[in-house]
């Protein structure tokens, strides 16, 4: 099982563009990924948990 399989299976990806390619991107090797926040707001909040654990997924 790759790390796409597993987000999927934990309800991480709802949809995705171009499947195959990324699967196949997963297979050959490292994926970069960005998650980003707001820097200007007061501080992080509950729904900034979901990407935060999806790329402790990723790692």
């Amino acid at each position: 099982m790759n790390a796409l399989d597993l987000l999927k299976e934990r309800g991480f990806v709802k949809q995705i563009t171009f499947e195959d390619e990324l699967y196949k991107a997963f297979d050959e090797g490292m994926v970069s990924f960005y998650v980003g926040f707001d820097p200007t707001a007061d501080s992080l909040h509950i729904g900034h948990y979901i990407p935060i654990m999806a790329m402790a997924h990723l790692q």
